[in-house]
């Protein structure tokens, strides 16, 4: 069974899924009208600067944001030398879900609309998600994602999906295109030029931040589309 803590003075989160427990930040700005959650991809966590950066600039824009780390500290431990949890996107897509459930009855966040962001493998792990939960993902968004990894849940996915790569980042822009063509909702293909995989050349992180407001802006309503039933986990 997923629990919850939500501590409204600093945001901070706990997310039990069994004996494991997620860490993450939720912030919700006044009159928020979407709840972005943020999968991070390998070698990173809830305090990657690029994705705070994002959030920033979501939640400016009247988004709240959940920035929840995947995996939890043993566990990156343990991948940064087998690099094996980092690929697990069966096992990231999963408590992905649960995170999703969570948010659908949270006090604070249940009447939010929920999209997702997605970075590296993150990007897989939200697209899975995204097929196993359509009636609660309103939205998502790829970074230099490896949405191939998703397989044949990409045919799946009914919620409208933005893809953003790096033009420099040439691997990967061949394996977005190649995603894109499975998808069978409502898609789209951003490259961004001159960006390499982690956008790190000036303006560009700024260039996702802006396509990605755009996107959940446009396809986060007030509600959700369709209320999630009632789970327990």
């Amino acid at each position: 069974m997923a629990t919850g803590i939500y501590n409204s003075q600093d945001h901070q989160v706990q997310i039990a899924i069994g004996p494991t427990m997620l860490a993450g930040t939720l912030s919700i700005p006044p009159d928020a009208h979407g709840v972005v959650v943020f999968a991070h991809g390998s070698d990173s966590s809830r305090y990657s600067p690029r994705n705070r950066k994002v959030a920033r600039v979501l939640r400016e824009s009247g988004l709240a944001t959940l920035l929840i780390d995947l995996l939890t500290a043993d566990e990156e431990r343990v991948d940064m030398h087998t690099r094996q949890l980092r690929f697990n996107i069966d096992l990231l897509a999963q408590r992905l879900v649960y995170v999703t459930d969570w948010l659908a009855h949270n006090a604070d966040a249940r009447r939010l609309a929920i999209g997702y962001f997605g970075a590296s493998t993150g990007g897989g792990a939200a697209l899975v998600a995204a097929a196993i939960r359509p009636e609660s993902v309103n939205a998502v968004v790829s970074r230099g994602g490896r949405p191939d990894l998703a397989g044949n849940a990409l045919r799946m996915v009914k919620s409208p999906v933005l893809l953003i790569v790096g033009g420099k980042d040439i691997p990967v822009v061949g394996m977005n295109r190649q995603a894109l063509n499975q998808l069978t909702s409502e898609k789209n293909l951003e490259i961004v030029p001159g960006a390499t995989h982690l956008f790190e050349e000036p303006g560009t992180l700024e260039q996702v931040a802006i396509l990605a407001r755009d996107w959940f802006n446009r396809y986060l309503s007030a509600e959700p589309a369709v209320k999630p039933p009632k789970v327990e986990l």
